[in-house]
């Protein structure tokens, strides 16, 4: 028969309620934590709540009703915004965005692939100076490059056309995710390649089999942040696109405002949230992989 001493009793009851104390301060931590980060991400993603529900408002209450919801809901601003006051309507605008997007982020993730490849494997002559070019290009404006680009173009003849939108990116032209392959493929290790070579495969077999497959979470990001990238382009389209009926929308969205002084606010609004659409569709798709290739690139083994 055991004796439970007053000593042990109190002992014992002290340590459950510094216990209990702990999780109690750590519930309330964890919910003032959550409260905080609740309250910025809604005042972050309070622009876009008000772009949506100010897209079902009436052009005049825009402006009476500074709040989100509208007190007479109305799809007149999709059905009338879809109609533009050109001889085509949106549908004709983001076929044109889809021939610019997808082009552009196929040569993206192939050629910046092809090339990250080469540096992070490779060793050739001129390879320190061609990758210090490379970061000098990363960190130069793309502004600073517009007017020889224009200027190339113009001379080549493919002004009003897709074609300068798509030629760089067909070559690398986009310094940033050469950089990001370049640095996930640091992190990758090198026994499965070997083990390839070994096995008699060369080096183009090597990347499309082995390489590739490891590389498949910073593609997937690469190819999210060209969508996204090229989705909200405005400047470039400007410049060389000058036929309306190649206008992607970012474009006519433009279009709709400078047509008439009196525009209704509310088309423009409509249309700006199916022109957001298919970028945040496209994110939460595939988020797992974009959150995953973000984070190993950063990880050098």
């Amino acid at each position: 028969m055991s004796v439970t001493t007053p000593e042990v009793t109190t002992a014992t009851s002290g340590l459950t309620a510094h216990q209990l104390r702990e999780q109690r301060r750590a519930k309330i931590s964890a919910t003032i934590r959550y409260v905080i980060l609740a309250a910025v991400g809604l005042l972050m993603l309070y622009p876009l709540i008000w772009l949506i529900g100010a897209s079902f408002k009436t052009n005049s209450e825009i402006f009476a009703n500074p709040g989100f919801i509208p007190s007479e809901p109305t799809l007149d601003g999709y059905i009338k915004g879809w109609q533009t006051s050109t001889p085509y309507t949106f549908a004709r605008f983001f076929w044109n965005t889809f021939l610019i997007i997808f082009p552009k982020v196929l040569f993206t993730a192939i050629s910046a692939t092809m090339v990250a490849y080469g540096f992070a494997r490779f060793e050739f002559p001129g390879k320190k100076i061609l990758f210090a070019t490379l970061i000098a290009i990363l960190l130069l404006p793309n502004v600073v490059t517009r007017i020889p680009q224009y200027l190339l173009f113009r001379d080549i003849g493919w002004l009003d056309s897709f074609l300068p939108l798509w030629v760089p990116s067909a070559f690398a032209g986009d310094a940033f995710f050469v950089f990001m392959l370049i640095q996930f493929l640091r992190a990758v290790p090198r026994d499965m390649e070997e083990a390839a070579r070994v096995d008699g495969a060369n080096s183009f077999q090597t990347l499309i089999f082995i390489v590739v497959p490891l590389l498949k979470p910073a593609i997937i990001s690469v190819c999210l942040f060209q969508f996204m990238w090229t989705m909200n382009d405005f400047l470039g389209p400007l410049i060389y696109i000058s036929s309306v009926e190649k206008y992607p929308v970012s474009l006519a969205l433009k279009l709709s405002i400078d047509t008439t002084e009196a525009f209704e606010w509310n088309r423009i609004l409509a249309m700006s949230v199916l022109a957001i659409t298919p970028a945040l569709a496209v994110f939460f798709i595939a988020q797992k992989h974009f959150i995953e290739g973000i984070s190993s690139g950063g990880v050098k083994g």
